[in-house]
């Protein structure tokens, strides 16, 4: 490591990455530092390259660091004290590799598609906390070769009941002849990652992750719910199928969130899921837990499984309870056989209007 004034020079896989200003507070509580937080990517960065390796990757960036009352923007403007960034930033070296993707819009872009730990290094000097890399190769971006089930908790509802849920999914996904990997979100979720073969659509991909979730719902209706309106949800897990939309992602394993006392996103096995809690990982425990451990999530390289059976549900499901599709998210265009997208209680008052 090699200092030039106020920067410090890391050699990360054979290439020079500058941190500057690698003294800046980002989470001030903790005393974590700039050059903390990419000396953290760099001692777990066989597990994070593991999750980001050639996907497309939009940077969540927090420049300023972590702190009370920032807020992130969703303008395209980035008017925040942090930003999405989907586009390869114009000074980026020329080995920072990118893949070409098309959002929802019919618009494209060049992101980030990791293939080392320099790149994952040099995107936390720019400071990114969270990467949210898509469910895709850059091989192939047109099929997500991931299902990735999103286990969110809704108000009165916490951690504990999404790892309620879990072993239910692990149940039901064994019944397909599938297998899981679960994370913990790195805030009150659990996340399920399901490795599958790259033959089918985003379309296709999100029809099975709502048969699943259906089914799901349908054995634990106490618990579960499918409900895009949050006025339907009540106190229960939301299987929050739109994380399977095209330019909808997750946030990987091993990503940083902002808040106050940096926890990340940690890969666990599934006999020790009950026990954890989120605090339990962050930037300063993280490292040595994966030095022990290792990549809890590597074993998804060895797998990639069909969806026919959740495809086939999903048709049964249409045919014999007239289940079809579910609302998109807001900012995409109308899609083909989706439902009207008005909040219920909004539609019912339209309703009642025209009567």
């Amino acid at each position: 490591m090699a200092s030039s004034k106020d920067a410090v020079v890391l050699d990360v896989d054979g290439h020079e990455v500058r941190v500057s200003n690698p003294e800046k507070p980002y989470f001030a509580e903790r005393g974590i530092r700039k050059i903390d937080v990419v000396e953290y990517f760099v001692a777990v960065g066989e597990g994070i390259l593991f999750a980001l390796k050639d996907r497309p990757t939009t940077l969540e960036r927090w420049p300023g660091g972590v702190f009370e009352g920032a807020r992130i923007s969703t303008r395209v403007d980035n008017t925040g004290d942090a930003f999405y960034q989907k586009r390869v930033p114009k000074n980026a070296p020329p080995w920072v590799p990118t893949a070409h993707i098309t959002f929802p819009s019919g618009r494209t872009a060049d992101e980030i598609a990791p293939d080392s730990v320099a790149v994952v290094a040099w995107c936390a000097n720019l400071g990114t906390l969270t990467f949210h890399p898509w469910p895709v190769d850059k091989s192939d971006v047109e099929s997500p070769n991931q299902i990735r089930i999103d286990l969110d908790p809704q108000p009165g509802t916490d951690f504990s009941d999404a790892v309620f849920v879990a072993p239910h999914v692990r149940e039901l996904l064994a019944e397909f002849g599938m297998e899981g990997w679960p994370k913990t979100s790195g805030g009150r979720g659990v996340h399920v990652y399901v490795p599958i073969q790259p033959r089918w659509t985003f379309t296709e991909v999100r029809r099975a992750v709502i048969a699943f979730g259906r089914e799901l719902e349908r054995r634990l209706p106490d618990r579960v719910t499918m409900s895009w309106w949050k006025e339907e949800r009540g106190e229960k897990i939301f299987i929050d199928y739109n994380q399977m939309a095209r330019d909808r992602t997750i946030a990987s394993a091993y990503s940083i969130r902002p808040k106050p006392h940096a926890p990340v996103s940690a890969p666990v096995d599934w006999d020790e899921l009950p026990d954890v809690h989120p605090t339990d990982f962050d930037v300063l425990t993280m490292p040595e837990r994966f030095r022990e451990v290792g990549d809890k999530h590597a074993g998804l390289a060895g797998h990639a499984f069909g969806i026919e059976p959740l495809l086939e549900l999903a048709e049964r499901q249409e045919k014999d309870a007239g289940l079809g599709d579910l609302p998109y998210p807001p900012d995409y265009p109308k899609m083909p056989g989706e439902p009207m997208r008005v909040q219920p209680s909004r539609a019912k008052g339209r309703t009642s209007q025209d009567v």
